[in-house]
């Protein structure tokens, strides 16, 4: 079978399922074009509030498929940049997806898989789960966006050495260091993703891609330049109508329905 990204939707949330089953739900041009589409989709449609990425089975993500990298030597170098183009064109969208986007890791997350899980917004895991930046175990290097992601999460010698050593780091670590957000039994990730992507779906989606936006910019900004940018977010959602529906059913203890 082809590898594919499958779309479904639950409720207001989106979710696309990495499948390649051959393949240990490789990550490849395919995807990645199927990536990026999804995201547009789903960014000009009021219907969705969020996204959650999840793998086919047991399996999150292997990265890249090692018989198409061993062929790949045999192209021109251009041939290997063009395909990694086509993945950070989908990391970078889910960056500048307004809208939150959610993780849900089963079984392995590794390299390309792994850099994957760590640039969506939030990162829900099975307890059992696993993650390796697998590149040095196969004389690879990084891509993305592992190094930029690590490298701010993490102390620079821990960073360091999850990429160049390259083994296996447990989902509970990881969430003691902060970098998942939560951890589900076994088999329930995508359950335990899709019920934070419903609390989130019940927030005013402008503040959220506010806070997303602020988020983003903050590793860029001079405390003074994150000021005024917090300040013009704030100026702003005061004034959109979620705000007066918001304050309003605060102030009488309702529950707000958000636009």
């Amino acid at each position: 079978m082809p590898a594919e990204l499958k779309s479904t939707s639950h409720g207001q949330t989106m979710v696309l399922t990495l499948s390649n089953p051959e393949y240990r739900n490789a990550l490849g041009p395919a995807i990645y074009a199927a990536g990026v589409e999804a995201l547009n989709a789903a960014e000009s449609s009021a219907d969705v509030r969020s996204v959650v990425i999840v793998g086919e089975g047991a399996i999150f993500s292997a990265g890249g498929n090692l018989q198409r990298l061993l062929a790949n030597r045999q192209q021109p170098p251009q041939y290997q940049a063009q395909s990694i183009e086509g993945l950070h064109s989908w990391i970078e969208a889910i960056r500048a997806f307004p809208k939150p986007v959610i993780a849900a890791v089963e079984g392995a997350a590794a390299g390309a898989g792994f850099s994957l899980a760590l640039m969506c917004d939030f990162l829900v895991a099975a307890a059992n789960s696993v993650f390796v930046m697998a590149y040095t175990n196969v004389a690879l290097s990084p891509d993305g966006g592992a190094s930029w992601s690590l490298s701010r999460v993490l102390p620079r010698p821990f960073a360091t050495e999850l990429m160049m050593c390259g083994e296996r780091i447990s989902a509970q670590r990881l969430h003691e260091l902060g970098v998942v957000n939560r951890l589900a039994a076994a088999g329930c990730a995508l359950t335990e993703a899709l019920a934070l992507a419903d609390t989130l779906n019940a927030r005013a989606p402008n503040a959220l891609a506010s806070i997303k936006e602020l988020v983003n910019e903050a590793a860029h900004s001079t405390l003074n330049g994150q000021l005024a940018a917090e300040r013009d977010h704030f100026v702003r959602n005061l004034h959109h109508t979620n705000a007066g529906i918001g304050i309003a059913a605060f102030l009488n203890k309702q529950t707000p329905r958000y636009e």
